[in-house]
């Protein structure tokens, strides 16, 4: 029956508008708002996306619930200039309605750096011709010649399958579906309304929801709904705390440098116990950065070289080796944050002035550290006896001999080769005990 038909109350219309990389906070307030679309009777969940693409467990976490929502979602890519790359061209085909605005585009779904290098299809390899007298077709040879390794072929394959599988659930264009995945093809929205890969061209939300009055749509693979969106009451839906939490902290540059402070405040907490402040900000840190990276792609060799070039820095810290360890550390460090981000997604990647101020100010601390441990090998003694000597003291009775000086803040027994005359300055040349050995201080003659 149609929806909102049975009440006197305008259908109701959520619309969720999604712009910048698909990621785990994406995913998550996409997959909420669709739940409590569901629990609140939505007539429409429409989504507006403009997305160069993202994460595909993110994409695969969002594609699973509108294929399992009792409610219709409408992917709309809009404004003009939007586009649904990547995996955007798999939610669009997943969803119940695709539309798109004029000039926007669709398409380059060939998935990239998934566990590795980027597994587009190499060139095939040119087909031998058969020998004079050789009966064969050369189909054997041709099917040997099979392009990229097994790695790429597995990934591809695996994607075409699933984007054909959303194609000929939604009936759209199956041919160019398997395309856009092998050949990374792309099409505008007037091609695309043309081969079937979309449903609707549409100017505004307004116009879509006027081309959708009355449309119907199957849902839960055996339900069908009639759209009554004539008066349709539209909601524009708000990020909430916890969605600009998630999508701050799973930055990667921001998890990258959480991971950061959250060492080096167990570090600094280490060297000085009882601070609790240093101990506290880098539990906090460490755990936030540790949550976002095992959202995010990243690649464990990078993160290892990462700890390991930490670990150098400190032992070049504890252990002075004339910068060899703590060089490597840095070394380390770099290519481990380089490397830290296994995807050639743009926006998974960690900013190169970020890992040269964080590489740099590392240096710097081992830098400060190993100079702070020569200087304190060649500089004077502070503490203990071999501290004293040279230090100032104040005759506190004239004598001759043997008599008391006050030294360091104490009184302490004092013998001079020379009369002292009380209140005068002397310094301290020896320690023998409890027994100094001074003499006049010259600096005060003069």
């Amino acid at each position: 029956m149609p929806l909102g038909a049975a009440s006197a109350e305008p259908t109701k219309v959520w619309l969720l508008e999604l712009e910048g990389a698909i990621g785990p906070a994406t995913a998550d307030y996409f997959m909420t708002s669709l739940e409590d679309a569901q629990d609140a009777g939505v007539g429409l969940f429409v989504v507006r996306l403009d997305t160069p693409g993202g994460l595909d467990k993110s994409m695969r976490d969002m594609i699973k619930d509108i294929l399992a929502s009792h409610i219709p979602v409408a992917t709309y890519v809009a404004p003009n200039g939007s586009r649904a790359a990547s995996a955007g061209t798999y939610i669009l085909y997943a969803s119940h309605v695709a539309a798109m605005a004029p000039a926007t585009n669709v398409g380059s779904s060939t998935p990239v750096s998934i566990g590795g290098p980027t597994p587009f299809p190499s060139a095939p390899t040119p087909k031998p011709k058969p020998a004079e007298g050789d009966d064969s077709s050369g189909e054997e040879a041709e099917g040997a010649a099979k392009p990229g390794t097994a790695m790429e072929r597995k990934v591809i394959n695996d994607a075409v399958a699933y984007i054909r599988g959303l194609a000929e659930l939604r009936g759209r264009n199956i041919e160019w579906a398997e395309q856009t995945v092998r050949d990374a093809s792309n099409l505008p929205a007037s091609e695309a309304l043309e081969q079937n890969v979309i449903d609707f061209i549409a100017d505004d939300l307004d116009d879509l929801l006027a081309q959708l009055d009355g449309l119907e749509i199957t849902i839960d693979h055996n339900t069908t709904v009639t759209l009554d969106l004539a008066d349709a009451e539209v909601t524009r839906l708000e990020p909430g705390w916890r969605y600009e939490l998630l999508a701050t902290i799973t930055d990667p540059n921001v998890a990258y440098i959480l991971l950061m402070i959250g060492v080096y405040g167990l570090i600094l907490e280490f060297y000085n116990p009882g601070m609790g402040a240093p101990g506290v900000v880098g539990v906090i840190c460490l755990l936030l950065g540790a949550y976002a990276l095992q959202m995010l792609p990243i690649n464990y060799a990078g993160l290892a070289l990462i700890i390991a070039g930490i670990a150098m820095m400190v032992g070049e810290a504890l252990t002075p080796s004339l910068g060899v360890i703590g060089l490597g550390g840095v070394v380390a460090f770099v290519i481990g944050s380089i490397i830290l981000m296994d995807t050639d997604l743009p926006a998974y990647q960690i900013s190169l002035p970020i890992i040269a101020a964080l590489a740099a100010a590392s240096a710097g601390l081992f830098v400060f550290v190993v100079g702070a441990a020569f200087k304190a090998r060649t500089g004077r003694v502070r503490t203990g006896p071999e501290g004293m000597i040279g230090g100032l003291a104040e005759v506190l009775d004239d004598f001759d001999g043997l008599g008391r000086v006050r030294a360091f803040g104490e009184i302490w027994q004092a013998r001079a080769e020379v009369p002292l005359s009380r209140g005068s300055a002397v310094r301290v040349s020896s320690v023998d005990g409890l027994v100094l050995s001074v003499e006049p201080n010259e600096d005060e003659g003069a």
